[in-house]
């Protein structure tokens, strides 16, 4: 019932944010911009954004190595399935699935390696942060920049009081476990104290990349290579259309984006992706129907192959939709789920 209720919460937010998206948008331009595009450019795109996701595999390898050093191949094809589970279950819940399937596979326990998922979404948010205001002084948005500052603002100290938080614990495990233990004993029950205390210490384990600094900055310098990799993505598709702007408003549209996108909204964040990034571009001087088109093949080119090869290896790892979502829904019940038999084949 609950996953319902975010479901329908989610659609509502997506289309508040698609009736802002496709406002005052003329049909006949739309179809005339969509006919006009060279679709040959989403070849490059896409090729330069699966080099971002195998960045990104490299990122999460790096910071599981502590819990099990799991082969590059492998872990490839598990990140590409979480990134299907994004797209098509509400909530990000292809997180869960990722850690769901490295559990069953690899033996990883769930809340080891949630915590460096939520590290990934983490100096993903800053790097996010870091673009927008590198972006900013060499874009011109004709004044419309005092729409977004409480935007900015927000997310900076949300994404900053968390790292700090994560660095603080992460390098304060013993102090962190004197803290968090009377309260788990003082507010929960007696009979969940061992489970939910286990879960908390397998968690402090997943944040142990956080520990030295050298970790850290090559966690944050591949995040930046990530998203580096994504916005060129972003810049092979726009000579599809005729329009120009500098990669620095397409880094700020990234930016900007992609810290939407974590307002919760239907699977694939549907609206919450586009209408930030319309607003960005029109603001840039970009006609409005090309924006829109722009905005839309953008996303679609986005969502498409990465579900697909997720969907792909889903399938090759002998998983069914209808398991994934059980194996989901008990991780997020329980914490932690017994992996059926492990198949390390490719």
């Amino acid at each position: 019932m609950q996953s319902r209720w975010r479901l329908a919460l989610g659609v509502a937010i997506s289309a508040i944010f698609m009736t802002i998206a496709l406002r005052g948008l003329k049909l006949e331009d739309a179809v005339a911009n969509l006919r006009q595009a060279n679709y040959l450019w989403l070849l490059p795109g896409i090729a330069v954004y699966f080099l971002g996701v195998w960045a990104r595999t490299w990122r999460w390898h790096y910071m599981l190595r502590h819990l099990q050093d799991v082969p590059m191949k492998r872990l490839f094809r598990i990140v590409c399935i979480g990134y299907m589970g994004n797209n098509i279950y509400p909530a990000r819940a292809g997180e869960v699935l990722r850690s769901y399937v490295l559990k069953r596979e690899h033996g990883v326990r769930v809340s080891s390696s949630l915590a460096t998922v939520i590290i990934e979404r983490l100096f993903d948010g800053l790097t996010m942060l870091l673009f927008v205001f590198a972006a900013l002084p060499f874009v011109d948005l004709h004044g419309k920049l005092a729409d977004y500052r409480p935007f900015i603002i927000g997310f900076t100290l949300l994404f900053v009081a968390a790292l700090l938080v994560f660095l603080f614990v992460a390098s304060r495990p013993v102090l962190a476990h004197a803290v968090y233990s009377p309260l788990v004993t003082l507010l929960l029950p007696a009979r969940f104290h061992d489970k939910v205390l286990g879960i908390a210490e397998r968690f402090l384990e997943g944040l142990a990349s956080l520990a030295r600094g050298r970790e850290v900055f090559m966690i944050f310098g591949t995040s930046v290579l990530v998203w580096l990799f994504e916005t060129g993505k972003y810049w092979f598709v726009m000579h599809a259309f005729d329009f120009n702007v500098s990669f620095f408003t397409l880094m700020l549209m990234n930016g900007v984006v992609n810290l939407a996108t974590t307002i919760p909204g239907a699977p694939g964040h549907v609206g919450t992706f586009d209408a930030p990034g319309i607003a960005i571009l029109s603001a840039a001087g970009v006609a409005r129907s090309t924006a829109v088109v722009y905005t839309l093949v953008l996303h679609a080119a986005l969502w498409l192959p990465i579900t697909l090869l997720g969907a792909f290896y889903l399938i090759r790892s002998h998983i069914s939709l209808s398991q994934a979502r059980q194996g989901m829904a008990e991780t997020e019940t329980v914490g932690e789920i017994e992996p059926d038999r492990p198949r390390l084949d490719t």
